[in-house]
């Protein structure tokens, strides 16, 4: 049967996507960030998935302000970059798992989760940055992505508590799909960091550093954190982190099958343009 061994969590600011890009990972600013991630890179060839279940929120790519659903899950063969305003990311297609998403989705429909099923799209910085972060600069991505899109642009957006309990529908979809396929779940965005308005570059340490130690050892209380919660002490961007609780939601120690993951890496640092980048590795025991 296919198995959840892992959650990535990991911010996804397009900044870091263009500095890569652009051969920028050497220079001073960049430098502590990338670093970062060394641990991040070998661990993924030493431990690397058949097929990663990747949240993360569309930038007004694939949906836009006319359209756009709560939970969307990719259900295609392959993924094309998005251009974005300025050209597609120079980084490879990205390869579906149709067989495996058409069984989380019907899995999870039957649990009583509504999900747009989507067969086409292109997906922005909210996907790629993290395969980049994780998987560095390869001519073919090393694995099958499945695409989860979460509203977090537009409210009403989904609570905490709903990304969390849908996260233990796709733990038990993945669980039950006959093949033997080792899966990885992946929980993209934020952390703390405000766009626009009196706040804007708004951060905070502390609170970001807080909601990674609760996500370890107390996700289902953390779970119950309210939307003004995010939006007062995280900035109003910082309502992404929802989408962490998703993966956090699938792992073996939420549905009482296993102990607590281990913690296999950690890493803040601010700043990444004007945001705070979290990043976090959690192993299925």
């Amino acid at each position: 049967m296919a198995k959840i061994t892992a959650s990535v969590y990991t911010s996804h600011v397009p900044a870091i996507g263009a500095a890569l890009d652009l051969g920028k990972q050497g220079e001073p600013y960049w430098q502590p960030l990338f670093k970062g991630y060394d641990f991040s890179k070998a661990w993924e060839k030493a431990n690397k998935p058949d097929v990663v279940f990747l949240v993360f929120n569309d930038h007004a790519t694939a949906f836009s302000l006319d359209m756009i659903p709560t939970f969307a899950i990719g259900t295609a063969a392959s993924y094309q970059p998005a251009d974005e305003g300025w050209g597609p990311r120079p980084v490879p297609t990205v390869y579906g798992h149709p067989e495996l998403a058409a069984h989380i989705a019907q899995s999870v429909i039957q649990d009583d989760f509504d999900l747009t099923i989507v067969n086409r799209m292109d997906v922005d910085h909210g996907l790629t940055v993290p395969l980049s972060l994780m998987f560095g600069q390869p001519e073919q991505w090393p694995c099958k992505v499945i695409p989860f899109a979460v509203n977090v642009v537009q409210y009403p957006v989904p609570s905490g508590n709903r990304c969390f309990q849908i996260g233990k529908a796709i733990r038990k979809a993945i669980e039950s799909f006959d093949e033997d396929l080792n899966v990885q779940i992946w929980g993209t965005g934020g952390m703390s960091h405000q766009l626009q308005g009196p706040r804007a570059g708004l951060i905070n340490k502390d609170w970001d550093n807080r909601f990674l130690d609760r996500l370890i050892a107390e996700p289902a209380e953390l779970a119950q954190v309210p939307h003004i919660e995010y939006v007062r002490e995280a900035g109003s961007e910082g309502i992404e982190l929802v989408m962490w609780l998703i993966a956090r939601g699938a792992m073996s120690d939420v549905a009482g099958t296993g102990p607590a993951p281990k913690v296999a890496h950690r890493f803040f640092h601010v700043p990444a343009s004007n945001t705070a980048v979290g990043h976090l590795i959690l192993e299925n025991q």
